[in-house]
């Protein structure tokens, strides 16, 4: 079934996260942590009991102290095109959302850093719910452990992580960097820095904070308008962050990391997707080692705005390439059951018929 997923048990948890832990705090004496943090991230086990190397003693002082699981449910919805959006329910009642991308050659997933978003972005479904709160280091972990869990593959396979789920991951930055130390940890998930994303609409403070960081991870900006005028209509935020003001942090951080900065761009009909506007766009990211994803709008109930048709966005993509901007055009998976590029929004999917996932096999 296409909501069939493997539940947790909050009853028979203790209280303290464990992926809260970076891997050299964590319990035990010397190699014991090592041992731990290699059942935790390249074993990805739920229990305790699990960890068979060690003494059955601290298995159970473990158990009575620490929990593994941030979630009390994780309902798993497959699409026709084999990505798979997760729905987790937290401990405290609250829900947030994850989508599985697997690829021929790559695993990736993207995660939320808050349940609901503040930004409030007319394109997208999440910025409808509003703002719940933010999630915790453990809870930002715990998505990729729970989809590695439930694929039935060991965490370390999924070696990409795009952190452009629900939520402003610069307005919980300290959470936020904290889950990404634990996923470039070498005792931790040992990922490239190369190949973790954080997407952000454009908090000045949090593009300089994460320039000093400098973590070697990827920054991209939903920057969805060159002018601050059409900006305003499409995110709110846009208000408080005026374009030059975001951009001078962008060219702050690309001075210090030297890193290429990516800019989404979501296509509305009629609102941003005007010749002009790309040529305006171009200017803008004159100087910087920058790089435009133009992003398909992907409809949602109620949504206010339409997305532009397809000749009109290779149009878009055909200007900015004039003007020597590098382009491409990102088209979503996960349509089917509301998880591709602003769609997150808690909502049930209808049950599909898939193929089984792993732990479903021979059922």
């Amino acid at each position: 079934m296409a909501d069939d997923a493997r539940p947790f048990r909050p009853e028979a948890l203790p209280m303290k996260p464990i992926l809260e832990l970076a891997p050299e705090e964590l319990p035990g004496e010397g190699y014991r942590k090592a041992q731990i943090a290699h059942w935790l991230y390249a074993r990805g086990v739920r229990e305790f009991s699990e960890m068979t190397d060690l003494p059955k003693g601290l298995r159970e002082a473990l158990a009575q102290e620490w929990r593994i699981s941030e979630f009390a449910l994780v309902e798993a919805y497959p699409s026709r095109d084999g990505s798979v959006k997760y729905l987790f329910t937290l401990l405290d009642g609250k829900k947030t959302e994850a989508v599985y991308m697997p690829y021929e050659n790559r695993k990736t997933v993207c995660l939320s850093s808050m349940v609901g978003c503040p930004a409030g972005c007319t394109f997208c479904a999440t910025g409808a719910l509003g703002f719940g709160r933010n999630l915790t280091a453990a809870e930002i972990l715990d998505q990729l452990l729970a989809i590695a869990y439930h694929q039935g593959i060991s965490p370390r396979e999924i070696r990409n992580v795009v952190l452009m789920g629900m939520g402003e991951p610069l307005l919980n930055l300290t959470n936020v960097l904290k889950a990404v130390r634990t996923l470039l940890h070498p005792k931790g998930l040992a990922m490239s820095p190369r190949r973790i994303t954080l997407s952000t609409v454009g908090i000045p403070r949090g593009i300089y904070r994460l320039a000093e960081e400098d973590l070697g991870i990827r920054l991209a900006l939903s920057l969805h308008a060159p002018d601050d005028e059409t900006r305003k209509k499409i995110i709110p935020t846009a208000h408080r962050y005026p374009i030059a003001e975001i951009m001078e942090a962008v060219r702050a951080y690309y001075a210090k990391t030297k890193r290429r900065v990516t800019f989404e761009y979501t296509l509305l009909q009629g609102l941003n997707d005007h010749p002009w506007q790309a040529r305006l766009l171009s200017r803008l990211l004159k100087g910087l080692s920058a790089h435009v994803n133009l992003i398909p709008f992907n409809p949602w109930p109620g949504a206010p705005v339409k997305g532009t048709p397809k000749a009109g966005i290779l149009a878009f993509a055909e200007e900015l390439k004039r003007q020597g901007i590098p382009t491409s055009v990102r088209f979503s998976r996960g349509q089917d059951v509301g998880a591709a590029c602003g769609q997150l929004a808690l909502r049930t999917p209808q049950a599909l018929t898939f193929k089984p996932l792993p732990e479903d096999a021979g059922r």
